[in-house]
């Protein structure tokens, strides 16, 4: 059986039985099952990260889409599911949870998650103080340190102009060649080969571009303002 399958069949007997979608986590025991749950995770977080501020728009559900890949025959499932999570009275922090406990051991995944939240989180053009509680908490529950957290969010946040050193990570006291070499590692970290290794679809190197354009853009700045000097 399909992870898909797997899937419809959970959500089928949850919406016979008037459950709320956390309870299916209580019936996955199997990895097979597991890797149904982990999708599932995935899919609510996505869904209660739109609903952070109030209502969930348009853009955000595309934005998902370009994200997290669904095979298209099987986006009515997706659909459910991500209906189920709006309905569902358990917090987020109960599938943020869960991610983690499959994923501890991969935080450049748990890094990939979250910065597909904040594109959902962003996407509309603002960024809400209720989006911003349910990132930080996100962070905290996979564990991510502050310095990764604000290098995510600072190639999200719009209406911020993104500061070149925290978005390659570094600081103005490193000396240029290691600015260099931390600005070429994170290029090598997000070329398009190293993301499908890491489970990233096809359909989320946009998201993956415009990362590495940022990361570009920002050695640059810091380059051209070091040869000045």
């Amino acid at each position: 059986m399909s992870i898909w399958a797997k899937i419809s069949l959970l959500i089928a007997r949850l919406t016979k039985g008037g459950e709320q979608l956390s309870n299916i986590f209580l019936k996955l025991k199997t990895p097979p099952e597991k890797t149904a749950g982990f999708t599932i995770a995935v899919i609510a977080l996505s869904a209660k990260m739109a609903k952070a501020d109030g209502i969930v728009k348009t853009e955000e559900i595309n934005a998902f889409r370009q994200v997290f890949h669904i095979p298209k025959n099987e986006e009515k499932n997706a659909s459910r599911v991500f209906n189920l999570a709006h309905r569902d009275v358990a917090g987020f922090e109960i599938y943020a949870r869960k991610i983690y406990k499959m994923l501890y051991s991969n935080s450049k995944i748990l890094e990939d998650l979250l910065e597909g939240l904040l594109h959902i989180a962003t996407s509309d053009g603002s960024y809400h103080p209720s989006e911003n509680i349910f990132i930080d908490e996100v962070a905290k529950i996979f564990k991510l340190n502050e310095a990764t957290l604000l290098t995510l969010k600072s190639r999200y946040i719009p209406e911020q102009i993104p500061n070149p050193f925290v978005v390659l990570g570094v600081t103005p006291s490193w000396d240029i060649s290691s600015i260099k070499r931390k600005w070429k590692k994170l290029v090598r970290e997000n070329h398009p080969d190293k993301l499908s290794a890491r489970g990233l679809p096809p359909e989320a190197l946009s998201l993956a571009n415009s990362r590495l354009s940022k990361i570009n853009h920002a050695w640059e700045t810091i380059n051209k303002a070091r040869t000045l000097v």
